[in-house]
């Protein structure tokens, strides 16, 4: 298998990276013209584009089985942030996978996306950009998936931290480590009970521990 993985270079983006190397998934890293990437990932595929350029996109998606969409807006005084990167962003994303023949989505969200009340909502909306990129991707051009994590923290001592894997609109707060959505994503791909489905997880060690095999049949 072969994925491309775009905002490779942020946060959640490598530690998907990571996780998906670790299972002998081939990978292409699509990331700004001018982020930094780690230096144990340079050996990889790497594109650097804009992506609001469909050529450079469209080439960059060439030949891959599944994307997965970690690129996301962060908290700035530019309030048209997520607008450009959550909604048209995402949208731009999955025009050049249907020019190219990728049928296979998985899109990093929030937990509370679509609410309008909510302290997020003081960044440019982000909650309600997010609604409207997920409802780009929610159409029968794609197997998709939409994974809405808790808040994200920067943790890597994960054994202790069982995921609540819960269906969309369920969960209202709660966190997860950076490092448990990445492997969430790479899980999805191997899973065709994640197809079509909005996935929200949270974590904590007074979870019972549930694969995410078994987890996909209750959602």
């Amino acid at each position: 298998m072969k994925i491309a993985i775009t905002g490779a270079s942020g946060k959640t983006g490598y530690r998907i990276t990571e996780e998906a190397l670790k299972k002998g998934i081939k990978v292409k890293q699509i990331l700004r013209k001018n982020s930094k990437i780690k230096e144990n990932q340079k050996n990889n595929e790497i594109y650097r584009i804009s992506l609001d350029n469909k050529y450079e996109l469209d080439k960059a998606l060439e030949n891959i089985d599944a994307l997965i969409i970690a690129t996301g807006a962060r908290a700035s005084l530019d309030l048209t942030g997520p607008a450009k990167v959550d909604a048209l962003g995402v949208y731009r994303q999955l025009q050049s996978c249907k020019r190219v023949g990728v049928k296979r989505v998985i899109l990093i969200s929030s937990l509370c996306t679509g609410r309008l009340f909510h302290p997020l909502n003081l960044f440019g909306l982000i909650l309600i950009w997010k609604k409207i990129g997920e409802n780009f991707l929610k159409n029968q051009s794609f197997d998709w998936t939409i994974i809405r994590p808790g808040g994200l923290k920067e943790n890597e001592k994960v054994e202790s931290e069982n995921i609540d894997y819960t269906k969309e609109d369920t969960q209202f707060k709660g966190s997860i480590p950076r490092r448990l959505v990445a492997k969430c994503c790479i899980d999805s791909l191997s899973n065709k009970q994640s197809i079509n489905k909005i996935i929200e997880v949270t974590s904590s060690s007074e979870n019972k521990k549930v694969s995410f095999k078994k987890a996909m049949q209750t959602i």
